[in-house]
């Protein structure tokens, strides 16, 4: 058993059983993200200027270093990663919102699971980057416009899982008892089909964050997310591009190899949530 375990559970808490692992890493994990929110959420927006030691590289005093402006970098990530674990939530959250109405939406008659599917297979033909980038600049860019372009167009993977598993329980015998009985869709769609959907839900969600940040950061990078002023991950590694020639490596490296940590971070969390709810892998 020990050896299906992934490489972070391995030669850890060998005392406990898979569940209680599985658990215990889920809620380090997270609390390892709380406090990276939470600290970039309560630093200042306006740190301040000093020339006097800009283009600093890492030291004790300045962890990540020094950008142009001699402003610290490691408090600069910090800001960025919030704003970043912000957007991905609230994007991942409205994206699985959408994913769950179009299944439900599926599920009413043959005309509308036609019509989620050619909706499916429209949005998976198009480029994902290429449509979040037109959605951000329809929508007037900025954080507002980053999250609806991230939120529309992560809703597809989740929405085909989604709408086999509603027609799955649709043709199960306790919701045709539930017809039979004069029980309408609205209330067979609450009482039966939703609580057998929820873990789905929310493990989806937990996984389409890491994406949500990552394109989010990639979009913002190319120049049509946030805006310039803003203290985004995607921003610092633009800006950062200009000074990599003169030998500020630091101002690339720290920022993107936290932006690597946190979305690996979230990959835990929603491989060990998917195990948690999966009966085949949630052992004792």
């Amino acid at each position: 058993m020990m050896s299906e375990l992934p490489w972070y559970n391995r030669g850890l808490f060998s005392s406990l059983n898979l569940r209680q692992k599985t658990l215990l890493t889920i809620g380090l994990t997270g609390l390892v993200l709380l406090v990276i929110f939470i600290s970039g959420w309560l630093i200042d927006a306006n740190l301040p200027t000093d020339f006097a030691i800009k283009m600093k590289p890492p030291s004790f005093e300045h962890p990540f270093g020094t950008d142009w402006m001699g402003r610290d970098m490691f408090i600069r990530t910090l800001e960025g990663l919030s704003l970043s674990i912000m957007i991905g939530l609230a994007a991942s959250v409205l994206s699985s919102i959408i994913a769950t109405l179009l299944a439900f939406l599926a599920s009413v008659n043959k005309f509308c699971d036609e019509f989620v599917s050619w909706l499916i297979d429209l949005f998976a033909s198009i480029p994902h980057i290429l449509l979040i980038m037109m959605i951000s600049i329809g929508l007037g860019k900025g954080a507002f416009g980053v999250m609806m372009a991230v939120a529309f167009t992560h809703w597809v993977n989740l929405t085909r899982v989604l709408r086999a598993e509603v027609l799955q329980i649709n043709t199960s015998e306790y919701v045709a008892l539930s017809k039979r009985f004069g029980k309408n869709k609205l209330w067979i769609a609450k009482e039966h089909i939703l609580p057998l959907v929820l873990s789905q839900i929310f493990v989806g969600t937990l996984l389409v964050f890491p994406h949500a940040i990552m394109h989010e950061s990639s979009v913002t990078f190319l120049g049509f997310g946030l805006s310039p002023h803003e203290p985004a991950i995607g921003i610092i590694l633009s800006e950062s591009m200009t000074y990599l020639a003169m030998g500020a490596w630091w101002l690339a490296f720290f920022p993107g190899l936290a932006l690597l940590i946190v979305v690996l971070l979230f990959d835990i969390i929603g491989d060990n949530l998917k195990r948690l709810v999966d009966p085949s892998q949630a052992n004792n």
